[in-house]
Order: C-alpha cells, then sequence, then structure tokens
C-alpha cells in the first residue's frame, strides 16, 4: 500500500474510534451532530482515491443518489418502500424531511459494499447480492441505535419488515447500476470504511 493509503486508512480509524469514545462521553450529544461531518468525510476519502474518469464516477453514482433521496421521501412523507418513519435532527440539512446526507451514505454504502463484493467473486449476480446483503446486515445494527441517537425513528418504535426488504431492493439497484460501471477504487480503503461501520455500530448495540 502506499503510504497516502495508510494514512487516509488511519485517519477514517482515528475518526470512528473519537466517535465512539465522544458519545460514550458526557460530549455525546456534540458527538451525535458530527455525524454528517463523519460520513462526508469518509465520502471525501472514497472520492480522493478513485482512479477513475470524474464523469464516470458522477454517473455511476447518480442511482444511489437519486433512487435514495426518492425512496426516502416517499417512506417519511407517505410511509411507502421502509415503512413509516421520520428523521431526527442530528443528521443535519432536510429537503422534504429526508436529510441531503443520508443520499451522501447511499452512495457510500453502494460503494464500499460493491468492492467488497469484487473481492469475493468475478459473477455480477453474485456480487450485487453480497453487497446488497452487507448493506442490509449494516442497517440491522443502525435500527438499534437510530432512536437513541436522533438519527431517525420508526412508527410505534417498530421496524417492519417492509425496511429490510426495501433496502434489499434499492441496494441491490444501486449496485446493480454503480457496479455496471467499473469504477477502479481503492477497494483497501473501502473495507476499512465498512468494517469501521460495522465495528461502531456492533459496540452500540451492547452500550
Amino acid at each position: 500500500m502506499s503510504f497516502k493509503t495508510y494514512v487516509y486508512i488511519g485517519l477514517v480509524w482515528l475518526f470512528t474510534i473519537s466517535g465512539i469514545l465522544g458519545i460514550i462521553s458526557s460530549a455525546s450529544s456534540w458527538f451525535l451532530a458530527l455525524t454528517p461531518l463523519y460520513l462526508c468525510f469518509n465520502f471525501l476519502v472514497i472520492l480522493l482515491c478513485l482512479k477513475d474518469q470524474k464523469n464516470r464516477v458522477l454517473k455511476a453514482i447518480s442511482i444511489p443518489f437519486i433512487l435514495g433521496f426518492i425512496t426516502e421521501v416517499l417512506g417519511v412523507n407517505f410511509g411507502l418502500i421502509y415503512g413509516s418513519y421520520t428523521y431526527g435532527e442530528n443528521l443535519g440539512l432536510k429537503i422534504f424531511d429526508v436529510p441531503l446526507v443520508i443520499c451522501l451514505n447511499w452512495c457510500l454504502l453502494t460503494i464500499v459494499s460493491a468492492d467488497v463484493g469484487k473481492l469475493i467473486t468475478r459473477n455480477r449476480g453474485i456480487r450485487v447480492f453480497i453487497s446488497a446483503l452487507l448493506m442490509i446486515l449494516l442497517d440491522v445494527l443502525i435500527e438499534i441505535s437510530a432512536p437513541r441517537f436522533d438519527f431517525w425513528v420508526f412508527k410505534d418504535d417498530i421496524v417492519p419488515l417492509t425496511n429490510y426488504f426495501g433496502w434489499f431492493i434499492v441496494a441491490s439497484i444501486s449496485n446493480w447500476w454503480y457496479q455496471s460501471f467499473k469504477i477502479i477504487t481503492n477497494s483497501k480503503i473501502s473495507c476499512h470504511i465498512i468494517t469501521c461501520l460495522f465495528v461502531f455500530f456492533s459496540i452500540f448495540v451492547f452500550w
């Protein structure tokens, strides 16, 4: 690995561990309010390490971003796709009651999960399935902490099965589109980012 890759990986872990320690400290509300910056930082690291043309990258992430936004709007305002839920205040600026960072998060998770899938198999269909499955598993962990962190909360505090089914469909479509572009990424950084996310939310399952 190059020195730059080591630096980026180190920063990703530094921010993750700092976030964990900050949230379990007395300054938890301040650290939780920084969640959008943490997600934006991870996405920025991915972009800085891309080895592809910018216009191809924008096309590749367009569907995850747009599809993520549309389905979230339908969910928040009409109870469709994922069930009936509302977003809290710790994810930043909202449009139609959907935080913009959530759309960025759809792009981030699509990229890093796709990179993991590419390391496992060359079969595109299986890669898409693996990538979508990883995104669902992460969502299962996030759902446990989301209400406590003021990220979002489902009606009656019950996460419906439609949420996971909807996640799988949207994640599959997003990955199928994104992976069709064969974007050249730094898979090592992607693996560390998705590992950090799993570690972060796994810890708060028991906290």
